[in-house]
C-alpha cells in the first residue's frame, strides 16, 4: 500500500534521535523533560540519575526554588512520559548545567 502524501520529517528525526542517544534512564528522561516540565524545560536541565533520584540544574536560583516546590508534580508529568513509575525524586541545584566531563560532580 502507498502513502497517500509526505510522512513530516519530525517523525524520521524523532526516531534517529531515540537511536543515537543512550539507553540509559538518563537520557529517556533527557528526551521526556520538555514534555514533562513545563515552563522549566527552558530553564532547567537533568544532568544525572542515581537510584531513582534526577538531579537538576537550574542556573537561576528563583527558578530552582520553584522547580523544587513544584518537584512532585514533575515526577508525576516524568513518569506519565516514561510510562512507569521509575523517578521517585528530583534534586534541584542552583547551579550551572555541569559539562559532559564533569557530570558526576
Amino acid at each position: 500500500m502507498r502513502r497517500v502524501g509526505p510522512r513530516p520529517v519530525a517523525l524520521a528525526l524523532d526516531a534517529l534521535t531515540a537511536r543515537l542517544q543512550p539507553a540509559t534512564l538518563l537520557a529517556e528522561v533527557q528526551r521526556a523533560w520538555p514534555r514533562a516540565a513545563g515552563p522549566f524545560a527552558d530553564v532547567a536541565t537533568p544532568f544525572s540519575e542515581r537510584e531513582r533520584t534526577v538531579t537538576v540544574a537550574c542556573p537561576q536560583a528563583v527558578w530552582a526554588q520553584e522547580l523544587d516546590l513544584m518537584a512532585e508534580r514533575v515526577v508525576e508529568r516524568l513518569n506519565e512520559e516514561l510510562g512507569r513509575p521509575v523517578i521517585e525524586r528530583l534534586r534541584v541545584q542552583a547551579r550551572p548545567v555541569p559539562r559532559p566531563d564533569h557530570a558526576g560532580d
